[in-house]
């Protein structure tokens, strides 16, 4: 009995393609987009305030799909496409995405920064509420755009103002001050705010469950669930931390809708959106691209992915708790983490590659599942979150004038993030070195 595995990733695999393939698998993209368009203005995206519908916050997920995976096809395949037309379209479709993406990262970032001070404080306030495994997988797959920012944008605040903030919101609320500090719970939390991948089905709420609150929620179709046993309110620290952190994410965030909004609206966007309309209807190959086969530029991809995976700390990574992911953690540098860098450039060739087997099989839903592929992208995804995060936490404690409570929590949930990170790598690790589903020949 013999056992032969057969990569699933090997992009030379399967009958020649040539490209026509690619043409069809741009203009379903492209058809993608300006349906995707038409469903955001038909929904009022841009009427909606910084909160949105729901069919306008999957109308722009979706605009953002078919954007990364055009520009991700130009850029592999460049060679068959017309250069001047291609290299023009594709920083513009980057720009869409990124741009799209940025209010959706500060809402998932500030939501995934709050359940970590309830986690690390041991608090009351999380409720716990199941959510279908499939709709958390399709949002976290559909997380990002490439675009790897920092934290949120805000400046400093006295002591007496965060005081102030949270006394004032738990006065109006009738809750304690710990609890006040925190924004009441609505939509589900956005793709990358998972902490680890056995909570991804789960949807966690940032209010603790009053005395009216089952009631409400059975009213409104949620299940009710019991809450994590009492242990004690957050402390002053983590609550003046959430309170920081609340009021700098989501000026970030506000920020953001209203640069989507402009961009959205302006002439820079209606002339992406023309040239999209185009290829819709016409793909500018060159003449000798049917006959080209696609797959040694598919391989070419699948190559840079796997050169720079080689370059990638894995044995380090493959040992739990190696704490490499804390290092420089006390650097005065507000600059994101040179270490992260390598990790954030793998997942992006990596999602080059995977749309590269796309087009090969025609399309996102034609080919195979690759597990691994998609866990280690999961892994990816997370190390992109936990790493935005500490950021994130980083610039609140370098907010002038806070109290020294407050800047140990934002320490420590720096620290806590750092850990995911590392979690993350060692996630990923596991992932890719795992060998691909075989089969059994005698």
């Amino acid at each position: 009995m013999a056992q032969q595995h057969h990569d699933l990733t090997d992009s030379a695999a399967g009958p020649e393609t040539t490209g026509d393939t690619l043409e069809a698998y741009l203009r379903a993209q492209a058809t993608g987009f300006l349906r995707a368009l038409r469903l955001y203005r038909e929904t009022g995206g841009a009427a909606n305030g910084s909160a949105g519908t729901g069919e306008s916050v999957d109308a722009a997920r979706a605009l953002r799909r078919s954007a990364r995976r055009i520009s991700g096809s130009l850029h592999t395949f460049r060679p068959l496409l017309d250069p001047g037309w291609s290299e023009e379209i594709r920083p513009e479709l980057a720009w869409v995405s990124g741009t799209l993406a940025l209010e959706h990262a500060c809402e998932a970032r500030l939501e995934r920064l709050l359940l970590a001070l309830h986690r690390l404080s041991g608090a009351t306030a999380v409720q716990v509420q199941t959510a279908t495994a499939g709709a958390a997988g399709v949002a976290g797959h559909s997380r990002g755009s490439g675009v790897e920012s920092g934290a949120g944008a805000g400046t400093g605040t006295g002591t007496q103002a965060e005081a102030d903030a949270v006394t004032s919101a738990g006065t109006a609320s009738g809750v304690p001050d710990g609890l006040a500090a925190l924004p009441p719970a609505g939509a589900v939390p956005g793709a990358g705010a998972v902490p680890s991948a056995a909570a991804a089905s789960m949807v966690v709420g940032r209010r603790a469950a009053g005395p009216a609150s089952a009631p409400q929620k059975a009213a409104a179709g949620h299940p009710a669930h019991p809450a994590v046993p009492d242990r004690g309110n957050l402390t002053v620290g983590a609550a003046k931390a959430g309170a920081l952190l609340d009021r700098q994410l989501t000026l970030a965030r506000t920020r953001a809708h209203s640069t989507a909004l402009q961009a959205l609206g302006s002439s820079r966007f209606h002339a992406v959106a023309d040239k999209v309309a185009v290829l819709a209807s016409e793909v500018p190959l060159l003449a000798s691209a049917a006959t080209t086969d696609l797959r040694p530029l598919a391989a070419a991809a699948e190559e840079r992915l796997r050169d720079a995976v080689s370059a990638l700390p894995l044995v380090t990574a493959g040992h739990p708790y190696n704490a490499e992911a804390l290092v420089h953690g006390l650097s005065p540098d507000p600059a994101p983490h040179p270490q992260d860098a390598p990790w954030h450039q793998v997942r992006l060739l990596l999602r080059l590659h995977r749309y590269a087997l796309e087009v090969l099989h025609g399309g996102a839903d034609s080919g195979p599942l690759d597990v691994r592929l998609l866990s280690a992208g999961q892994a990816l995804d997370r190390h992109r979150d936990a790493s935005e995060a500490a950021a994130a936490a980083a610039q609140a404690a370098r907010t002038p004038r806070i109290a020294p409570a407050t800047a140990y929590a934002l320490g420590v949930l720096h620290a806590d993030q750092r850990h995911e990170v590392e979690a993350a790598r060692y996630a990923f690790q596991r992932s890719w070195q795992k060998h691909t589903i075989g089969t059994s020949t005698s």
